[in-house]
């Protein structure tokens, strides 16, 4: 049987690519966009995968077969595939992109099987912050900021550049913030068991109990459903969560730029929770402080001085996460909870405000690191992008 003619005409179109060669070498910009744009939708199957992943962890005994693994899995095969064609090829990358993208892949590949042992050896593992699922998100983070470096250092100016290098911080976002919604679906977890009522099916809330060595109660269910000190929350989102938008400000350099990225992060989140919801899925609370807080970062660039920039910027925008996860507890619940019918149920994760003195110091620390790396990594490209414009 012959191909369909658009599959050979794809094959026609990419074989005289698929030569060997060394990151940094021209790459016409028809072969670029292609490339990059496999990487958004590698990264789009990824993120429905997980985000369909931990609402079936809340809900059913883990499989590892379960759809939102196979989805996941996709978007990891396509990424696989974009790795090789970069490393093979060297199109579309310099030499820092590519070993970030090596590097990342790599983990991620190493993680998947520790992280099946993990769970044969462990039993459930609900957490999303142990060993083997941290390794999963670090190998994805390598992956994405070397996609980042790819496409910064070499796509040309213009309106798709600063939209798709929005979108591959959106996915970056999504993957510093993933370990957190185990948080975000347990308060509701919690918050529907003093309603009488229970997302989980019974054999995974038995297995649980069991793993615990307790019947199945309130204290089993705070185990299962929160099992990380409450100041966990607030600190990593204000230290990592910001500190990438503050990233992205600086990389895409336009004003509302961290709002946008967080926007289509949190926007995404409120899509697919009805669809979550109502199709027999639990519950999460959505991070809506992502979007206030990064309002203030980019309110923070009109600092002109880096180091004044991030003292104030990561005083006052601690100060606006803290203060809207407190409203967002106390008032989202209660709005979401008379569309429930019960009172509570979508809020925001326990808060220790205590522990703001230390977010703030993380994120000024992240903040001045981010105005130094930023600023020495991306100068280079950006006079060589200059000159090049500017000869005849």
């Amino acid at each position: 049987m012959k191909p369909p003619a658009m599959f050979k005409s794809a094959a026609d179109w990419a074989l005289p690519y698929w030569t060997r060669g060394l990151p940094g070498r021209d790459t016409p910009q028809d072969l670029f966009r292609v490339l990059y744009y496999g990487w958004l939708v590698a990264f789009a199957l990824k993120v429905l995968g997980s985000a369909w992943d931990v609402s079936w962890h809340f809900k059913w005994l883990r499989d590892d077969l379960a759809p939102p693994h196979l989805l996941n899995s996709v978007g990891t095969a396509l990424a696989v595939a974009l790795t090789v064609i970069h490393g093979y090829t060297g199109y579309g990358v310099d030499k820092a992109a590519l070993r970030l993208i090596q590097w990342g892949t790599g983990i991620f590949l190493v993680a998947v099987p520790l992280d099946l042992i993990n769970h044969r050896v462990n039993g459930l593992d609900i957490t999303s912050w142990s060993p083997s699922h941290i390794m999963l998100y670090l190998g994805t983070f390598f992956m994405i900021a070397g996609v980042i470096r790819g496409w910064f250092t070499g796509a040309p100016p213009g309106r798709e550049r600063t939209v798709v290098l929005g979108a591959f911080f959106a996915f970056f976002l999504e993957n510093v913030h993933f370990p957190e919604q185990h948080q975000e679906y347990g308060i509701l977890s919690i918050g529907a068991w003093d309603n009488h009522a229970t997302y989980a099916e019974p054999i995974l809330l038995r297995f649980a109990a069991d793993q615990m060595g307790r019947p199945v109660d309130r204290v089993m269910m705070t185990g299962f459903a929160l099992p990380v000190p409450d100041f966990l929350y607030p600190v990593y989102a204000v230290v990592v969560g910001v500190a990438v938008l503050v990233v992205a400000r600086l990389m895409i350099g336009r004003f509302g730029a961290a709002t946008l990225v967080a926007a289509s992060y949190v926007g995404f989140r409120t899509l697919i929770w009805p669809l979550l919801t109502y199709t027999g899925f639990p519950p999460s609370a959505v991070p809506f402080f992502l979007v206030v807080g990064a309002i203030f970062v980019d309110l923070a660039f009109a600092v002109r001085i880096p180091v004044v920039r991030a003292v104030l910027g990561s005083v006052v925008v601690t100060a606006v996460v803290y203060g809207t996860l407190t409203v967002q507890s106390s008032l989202m619940g209660q709005v979401y909870g008379l569309l429930k019918g019960q009172s509570g149920l979508l809020g925001a994760p326990p808060l220790a405000t205590s522990s703001a003195v230390w977010a703030g110091v993380g994120l000024l620390a992240a903040w001045l690191a981010s105005e130094w790396l930023v600023g020495r990594r991306t100068r280079q490209p950006i006079e060589a992008r200059v000159m090049a414009t500017a000869t005849p």
